[in-house]
């Protein structure tokens, strides 16, 4: 599949545990969570002001960390793309 939809540069990719999401991270400052099956997007998580360089699956799957050129790391919780917590610095 191609997945399309970021309006800017991709930076970061990553899989799932389970391998059957991915999430990618853009200069659009959006983290895009992607199922690998069909290609479509399950979810868009807002809330970076700059571009999202980094982005990266917990280890059972149901978080996700993204790092950002706005100096923040969000921890979300991507099936419902709530914010769990911002770390600043």
């Amino acid at each position: 599949h191609i997945l399309s939809g970021h309006t800017l540069d991709v930076y970061s990719v990553a899989f799932s545990p389970d391998g059957t999401r991915i999430a990618s991270g853009s200069a659009d400052g959006t983290v895009r969570i992607w199922t690998v099956a069909d290609g479509t997007v399950e979810h868009i998580l807002s809330g970076h002001t700059w571009s999202v360089t980094s982005v990266a699956f917990s280890p059972d799957g149901t978080r996700i960390a993204s790092g950002s050129w706005d100096q923040t790391v969000r921890i979300w919780n991507w099936a419902d793309g709530t914010v769990v917590r911002i770390l600043s610095g």
